[in-house]
């Protein structure tokens, strides 16, 4: 059976449907819009995206083994690229992704028995469309992890969920194109009903785009892709150097379409699962035990090949890489590495206590890099307008407060790779190099790729990224549940 079936805690179904006296079931909870604008924030509460932190970080070469490190990635092989159908990992982000189904499902099959008063008419199809939306976010990012090519229609991505399913249900894997067809549905559904224009902490309209040129992207359809980036490009200014830093403290929304927001108390405020794909908590704790300094134990520290790549003085060195780190001017001939060599990850610092940090889903700097992409694509690669190099550069010149170069590119490919070398140091720790990486790795030329010393200490150092573990398993409990689960090619 489902997984997601078997630990839903809605339902009362193994219990032989006794009704218990008091239990409230779908049509006591939600009488009205204003229910459902409460039910919708237990949806939102349901996301989460410090698996994929996690995951991206330590699968990839964003990390390193850090000075404090006990086991951490090294114990359960993350760290050496194993990833079978009993990693934390895949178990994790299947597990996450379906209870978001199961509530979003929940909901809209709850609003059909509602019939909003004329004034409550905005609230409830705003509430209605969140749902939608978030429905469709969370079975792309399925499609994302599951799915062997994003590219191929006819290849398997994960089970479709559109309704609340029976505990003895044994669904099969849907294909990417039944998968993408409910997608657009559903945001055709969602940009119908939502009435919010922008939200940085609820899902709009803006939403709505960001998810579609993202998907273009991964799909390779960049018309579309080009259309939706730019929408959101003209909209969402670049932030400058002050901003951007402000914008990781959670001091300020610039550039932020969408984020998940975490405050103190809530149900993320923990330090969840450290050093393992299953995370949860809070993002900062995805590298540190403490907090994020020296003295906060860091247990995965900043990769070395990434660190070359950062100029100090772009601001992005200063917010990926906390000032009390000790930087070797000669790592190379470090007597002891591990200790004279510590890149203490800043990313996640903290906003109101240490490693607690609003979770960044989609920001203006990405659609202006997809926007690259389908000039790659479509071959302006070049040019101090219109083209992969204009865009690169205004980037740059925002992060850097300053004139920078114009790059010129041979070829296609030296598009993609700059592209990709771009997308490593803007999204770093946000949940992107794996599945970068997997897209667009060979057409960029680029594949993991760790500093020697960092990989010394289990030989893992470089993966291709043709390789099977550039599709994640399903995972072993939806095996064991499921005959009708299939898996996917090399586990």
């Amino acid at each position: 059976m489902l997984l997601l079936a078997v630990i839903l805690i809605w339902s009362c179904n193994d219990a032989i449907d006794i009704q218990q006296p008091g239990r409230l079931g779908a049509e006591e909870a939600f009488q009205s819009a204003a229910d459902l604008e409460q039910g919708i924030l237990g949806v939102y509460n349901e996301f989460d995206v410090t698996q994929e932190i996690q995951f991206n970080a330590v699968f990839t070469d964003e990390i390193s083994i850090g000075f404090d490190n006990g086991g951490q990635g090294l114990g359960n092989g993350e760290y050496g690229f194993i990833l079978n159908a009993g990693s934390n990992a895949p178990t994790a982000l299947w597990i996450n992704q379906y209870d978001a189904l199961n509530a979003a499902n929940r909901l809209i099959e709850a609003a059909v028995q509602i019939t909003p008063e004329a004034d409550e008419q905005a609230a409830y199809n705003n509430a209605l469309g969140e749902a939608y939306a978030l429905r469709a976010f969370a079975h792309f990012q399925l499609l994302s992890y599951f799915s062997p090519d994003y590219a191929d229609d006819s290849a398997l991505a994960a089970i479709l969920l559109d309704f609340v399913p029976t505990v003895d249900q044994q669904l099969p894997r849907a294909t990417n194109a039944e998968f993408y067809a409910l997608i657009e549905s559903d945001l055709n559904q969602a940009a119908n009903l939502l009435t919010v224009e922008s939200s940085a902490t609820f899902v709009s309209q803006d939403f709505v785009t960001a998810l579609r040129a993202r998907i273009a992207a991964y799909r390779g359809n960049y018309g579309q892709a080009a259309t939706f980036s730019q929408e959101l490009i003209d909209k969402y200014p670049l932030a400058n150097r002050a901003e951007y830093e402000a914008m990781f403290l959670d001091a300020i929304n610039t550039e932020i379409i969408f984020k998940l927001e975490r405050t103190i108390n809530d149900d993320y405020d923990g330090q969840g699962s450290t050093g393992s794909g299953t995370a949860g908590g809070w993002a900062g704790a995805n590298f540190a035990f403490v907090d994020g300094t020296i003295d906060g134990s860091p247990y995965f520290e900043m990769g070395r090949s990434l660190f070359n790549q950062i100029d100090p003085a772009d601001i992005r060195f200063d917010v990926n890489i906390n000032n009390t780190s000790i930087i070797s001017p000669d790592y190379q001939s470090a007597a002891d590495f591990r200790n004279e060599d510590i890149l203490v990850i800043g990313k996640y610092f903290g906003n109101e206590k240490p490693l607690l940090n609003d979770l960044k889903v989609f920001i203006a700097s990405e659609m202006l890099l997809i926007r690259a992409e389908a000039y790659a694509d479509a071959g302006n690669f070049n040019g101090a307008s219109n083209s992969t190099a204009a865009l690169l550069k205004q980037l740059r010149d925002a992060r850097f407060g300053a004139d920078t170069a114009l790059p010129t590119f041979a070829n296609e490919a030296e598009a993609f790779g700059a592209i990709l070398d771009e997308r490593r140091l803007e999204l770093a720790f946000e949940g992107h190099r794996w599945k970068d990486l997997k897209r667009i790795g060979a057409r960029g030329n680029r594949a993991i790729d760790r500093d020697p010393l960092d990989c010394a200490v289990n030989g893992a150092c470089n993966l291709p990224v043709d390789d099977f573990r550039f599709t994640m398993p399903i995972p072993l409990v939806e095996l064991n549940a499921n005959n009708n689960i299939q898996q996917n090619p090399g586990y």
